[in-house]
């Protein structure tokens, strides 16, 4: 009988992807699936901006 973590590592990998595509396309050339996540960060990065957004919530 296996453990539920050595069931874990015999499984296939399917990884989440957010952001640069590359990463994704570099995981599905080796055979692994992929779920690419298109995210970038709030307010383009700009941290005043985002907090300015987050008091608008």
């Amino acid at each position: 009988m296996l453990t539920p973590f050595v069931e874990l590592l015999d499984s296939p990998i399917v990884a989440i992807n957010l952001g640069l595509k590359m990463f994704a396309e570099s995981l599905e050339s080796q055979g692994v699936e992929v779920c690419q996540v298109d995210w970038v960060p709030p307010a383009g990065g700009d941290e005043e901006l985002a907090d300015l957004l987050d008091k608008l919530m």
